[in-house]
């Protein structure tokens, strides 16, 4: 079998994850917007130029066609005239010189200039590739169909736009050229059924079918890659690979036929398990790494949300000043409470927009790939499943930037200056945050090592945009889901009051599907908050910790940074805030 590059493949070659490493930021999107707005502007010019020289040229022309017309009806009549042949030689030496000129004068040379001048700034080849993955990214996360995405009938969409029958042809031979063969069949099928309602193209149809037919073989279904490549020789009859292919299926689906006759019953419960659910074999045939992806694309549709009604009636919205804080105690925040394990609580009207339009525009110039803190080794890297842009502020830039600060401080009652500088992210359509923790686990020792504040106990993350479809931060491990508002905040604890991590806050940024994600977000650490929020150690009374400390009990230091203790035939943890809180009293 050959593949519509006309080389063998292999059956099911190793295949990169779909997730896009490169998605042009939506600023820099609308920076390219006004780009060619230039460019179409300076080709109007071009355009206007040629038009002047070429009416110049006609009027020359007319004039001229008149003139050899009365001419040549009496050619010796015509040059008898002195001034008639003064004008011959005058046209023939000078005139026609000058129209030459005219013709060749290049009118180009500005709109080339402009365009080579901007050419620098335009997305590459792999930018291209990138906003195509992201388009099939939110087609499996939204569950979208090809037709839905071609025609553009999107939720919240403002500005329709109809893709091309070479526009899905494009998306198809992206997929096809990372072995993913399930939406290399979306998409060409697609194509086609474009071409076959009469769209006009420079595609053609044999060149759509040779790509349809290779990923439906690919997937196991030879009959339809048969009725296929039958289609595409009655197009071209002399089409050399669908001869070839044609043959191959015929011995194949023999083959197969055998086969099943002597075990039917289970190749038809395979083969119709292939067909029921391509998209998990083309997650098999990718090694996709994400175990949940299924649960976490359900709670980016809103679906799947565990609340019970119970619990939901636990939630409650207040006026919160945390405990009389001086800074509340004449304005208290607007608290609701979004899920209860973990608790997960909202703040509405906690930013204005003018402090977003700061935090926008001191971030914007320094956006850059967002990155992850690496597990083993502690330091920040880039990741293929973390696709936004991001920016860190600090308090001492701009007293906006410090007032956040404070405010999240008088709210959370925590300590900010061991938190981590304010980070401003922007998430442009199809940018996500696949489902991770932002506590370092018992297994990574080195998480935050270098920063030397400990591990992160707690999140604040800034909704600094309404998102028209998409966007949500989910909680897949108990089906939460928090839907961005402009102007509120989420808050959430990592860590128990033990010190040990909450295995129940992994959560992910879905994917943008229209509109444009900004959030800016405070990673909130351990160090420091040992009188703010006093550890409860598990399974020890207070009591116990002090007598810790006034008589030794046998223990040691694990790598994680607490003491594990032995007392009445158990091992304990004790994080490092319970231990100092302890010896505060010795």
């Amino acid at each position: 079998m050959y593949s519509p590059s006309g080389h063998p493949r292999c059956r099911l070659g190793e295949i990169w994850h779909y997730i896009i490493a490169h998605l042009i930021l939506c600023s820099q999107m609308t920076d390219l917007l006004y780009t060619e707005k230039g460019l179409v502007t300076s080709l109007k010019e071009y355009i206007r130029q040629e038009e002047n020289r070429l009416e110049q040229v006609k009027e020359w022309a007319d004039k001229l066609d008149s003139l050899t017309i009365t001419a040549t009806q009496d050619p010796e009549g015509f040059l008898g005239h002195p001034v008639n042949a003064f004008k011959l030689m005058k046209r023939l030496n000078s005139e026609w010189a000058d129209l030459e000129s005219l013709v060749l004068k290049d009118t180009a040379n500005g709109f080339i200039s402009n365009l080579t001048a901007q050419r620098q700034f335009f997305p590459t080849d792999e930018d291209q590739t990138g906003a195509a993955k992201a388009l099939l990214r939110l087609q499996d996360t939204y569950q979208l169909s090809a037709n839905t995405i071609s025609n553009g009938d999107l939720p919240g969409v403002v500005h329709k736009s109809r893709m091309t029958v070479a526009d899905c042809f494009e998306l198809g031979k992206i997929a096809y050229s990372e072995a993913d063969y399930y939406h290399t069949e979306l998409w060409m099928a697609q194509a086609l059924t474009q071409l076959d309602e009469g769209e006009e193209s420079t595609i053609d149809k044999v060149s759509v079918m040779d790509y349809l037919n290779y990923a439906i073989y690919q997937q196991g279904e030879l009959e339809r890659a048969l009725e296929l490549t039958k289609r595409m020789l009655k197009l071209d009859p002399n089409h050399q690979r669908a001869n070839g292919n044609l043959k191959y299926f015929e011995f194949q689906l023999e083959k197969q036929r055998k086969a099943e006759a002597e075990k039917k019953e289970q190749e038809d419960k395979k083969r119709e398990k292939k067909v029921l659910d391509k998209r998990e074999a083309q997650r098999k045939r990718s090694k996709d790494p994400l175990p949940e992806r299924k649960k976490y694309e359900m709670l980016c549709r809103g679906e799947g949300v565990k609340l019970t009604p119970r619990r939901q009636s636990r939630l409650f919205c207040r006026y919160f000043d945390n405990n009389r804080n001086p800074q509340l105690l004449l304005a208290p925040v607007k608290q609701e409470d979004e899920w209860d394990r973990p608790r997960i609580v909202r703040y509405h009207d906690i930013i204005s927009d003018s402090e977003i339009k700061t935090v926008k525009e001191m971030a914007k110039p320094r956006l850059r790939r967002a990155t992850i803190s690496n597990p083993t080794t502690g330091v920040l890297e880039t990741a293929p499943y973390r696709i936004s842009k991001s920016a860190w502020l600090s308090g001492y830039e701009h007293s906006t930037i410090e007032k956040i600060n404070q405010r999240i401080e008088d709210i959370t009652g925590l300590e900010m200056d061991t938190a981590e500088e304010l980070q401003v992210a922007n998430y442009g359509v199809g940018g996500q945050y696949e489902p991770h923790f932002d506590f370092g686990r018992k297994d990574e020792p080195d998480a935050f090592k270098e920063l030397g504040t400990g591990n992160r106990i707690a999140t604040w993350l800034f909704y600094m945009s309404d998102v028209s479809a998409g966007g949500a931060t989910v909680f897949p491990d108990v089906g939460a889901a928090v839907w961005p508002k402009k102007g509120t905040a989420v808050f959430w604890y990592n860590l128990f009051a033990s010190g040990e991590g909450d295995y129940s806050t992994r959560h992910a940024a879905c994917p943008v599907l229209v509109g444009n994600k900004w959030v800016s977000n405070k990673w909130i650490h351990e160090r420091g908050q040992e009188f703010r929020r006093p550890c409860q150690c598990e399974q020890l009374s207070f009591v116990f910790v002090l007598f810790f400390f006034f008589f030794c009990c046998c223990c040691c230091t694990c790598a994680y940074g607490r003491v594990i203790v032995f007392h009445r035939n158990k091992f304990y943890a004790l994080s490092f805030s319970c231990l100092l809180f302890a010896s505060v009293y010795k």
